[in-house]
């Protein structure tokens, strides 16, 4: 196969730019929807699965569509068809979801606005890993947590921006959608969209050899071909990414509970309120989203600085202490009163962002065969999607007997599970990434 040309700095950024869009999105799903289910009327109990959505489709079509992408050689590239068809449909989510009257009806627009970003979210990784030689993939992916920082900061503060700006910040009727929030997500329909179309026409996919569009048409393409490729990947699977396993359960267990839980912790410990209709929520809700807002700008700064840390220290390692630092971060916010003392675990909570949107990658990526990125990386995702399943199916019911039905349990026990994160992923070594045939070199 013949060297993939050096991209420079600028041509990286824009191939990445659509992360820009995809990250908004669920940035606005991280600070409005626990708002949004209290809205509608749901209680703080159900939160856990009524997320449900975002993982559930995720573990069902991230690997099926790496399997697909991995086996696509048409005239548009191979990833490129489902970036722009998981982009029509988050922008669909997107322009829906604040319309939503009802629990029900958001709770089954999640399932479209997650399928649209699960098929977009698995092509991508595995785009940068085509388009990019090894030596640059740590800017690759890293320059993808910082597009994350950066959307996310966007998406927190988009709500308080829109307040200033003189939308109203009251929903009117009981039960209703504030005007902030729904043009918040119509914003991120446009955004979606544009980031994608930029990326893909600036930074195209390169063609295919003759040789590799040659093993690409004669791979089966039928259902069973697509499922026996996966169970395939999964026996061969590389030692690292066996080992990552159990940091990202408990990794995205924790995660789980900030994104479910955030908005009720400042509510109950700076505003002393648990009642979501209240005037005093709803300063909750735009305080957290300027402390979201920082957190991610904490994560957009220091992903330009891990490649170089990581080039020297190795990326589990660095990954390692991020985490600890994130557990400390868990564990303070619940304590502080004082809307400017959040800033502190606020910058603990960005470290360890910017790193788990960056460094497992690079360590799967150096250890995975390039025919199978796609299907590789589908089947990491699933082992970010099936923490959030665990989490779904248990918050419920340990909520209230075991946290007291206090929110602020939820972040003290994230606390500690990222430093099991943190325990596992030191354990992590890398494998060489295994040959054509499937056998694997020694580690």
């Amino acid at each position: 196969m013949s060297a993939k040309p050096h991209l420079s700095l600028s041509k990286i950024l824009q191939m990445n730019l659509g992360f820009l869009g995809l990250q908004f999105s669920f940035g606005l799903q991280q600070a409005n929807m626990s708002p949004i289910w209290g809205y509608l009327g749901a209680k703080e109990a159900d939160f856990s699965w009524l997320g449900i959505a975002g993982p559930l489709t995720g573990l069902i079509v991230q690997p099926v569509i790496g399997v697909m992408s991995d086996r696509t050689g048409g005239k548009w590239g191979r990833r490129t068809p489902y970036f722009l068809i998981g982009a029509v449909m988050c922008m669909a989510g997107l322009f829906l979801m604040p319309l939503s009257r009802a629990v029900w009806m958001a709770f089954a627009l999640m399932f479209l606005l997650d399928l649209g970003n699960n098929v977009t979210m698995e092509p991508y990784r595995a785009y940068v890993n085509d388009r990019l030689e090894a030596e640059q993939r740590g800017i690759g992916f890293l320059s993808q947590s910082a597009f994350t920082g950066l959307a996310q900061t966007l998406a927190y503060l988009s709500p308080s921006i829109l307040v200033g700006l003189g939308l109203s910040q009251t929903s009117g009727a009981r039960g209703s959608i504030p005007p902030f929030v729904l043009v918040s997500f119509w914003i991120g329909a446009v955004l979606s969209m544009a980031t994608i179309l930029w990326s893909v026409l600036r930074v195209p996919e390169l063609p295919l050899s003759a040789e590799e569009k040659a093993r690409i048409d004669a791979l089966p393409k039928s259902v069973g071909a697509t499922f026996g490729e996966i169970f395939g990947a999964v026996k061969d699977m590389p030692r690292a990414m066996r080992t990552m396993a159990w940091m990202s359960l408990f990794q995205w267990y924790a995660m789980c509970g900030l994104w479910g839980y955030a908005n009720n912790v400042v509510a109950r410990a700076v505003y002393h309120t648990a009642d979501n209709q209240s005037v005093a929520f709803q300063n909750a809700q735009l305080l957290y989203g300027k402390v979201g807002a920082f957190y991610n700008f904490v994560a957009f700064i220091t992903a330009f600085m891990m490649p170089a840390i990581a080039r020297k220290f190795g990326a589990a390692r660095l990954h390692a202490v991020c985490l600890v630092v994130m557990a400390g971060a868990f564990m303070l916010m619940p304590q502080i009163s004082s809307p400017w003392a959040l800033a502190v675990p606020a910058i603990g909570l960005g470290l360890g962002w910017a790193s788990i949107m960056g460094n497992p990658y690079i360590v799967l990526a150096n250890s995975i065969p390039p025919e199978r990125t796609g299907v590789y990386m589908g089947l990491f995702n699933v082992m970010i999607c099936a923490p959030m399943l665990v989490y779904a199916g248990t918050m419920r019911f340990i909520y209230e007997p075991l946290l007291g039905g206090d929110p602020r349990h939820v972040f003290m026990l994230s606390g500690v599970l990222m430093l099991f994160a943190a325990l596992s992923v030191s354990r992590v070594r890398v494998d060489t990434p295994a040959v054509l045939d499937g056998s694997h070199a020694p580690a």
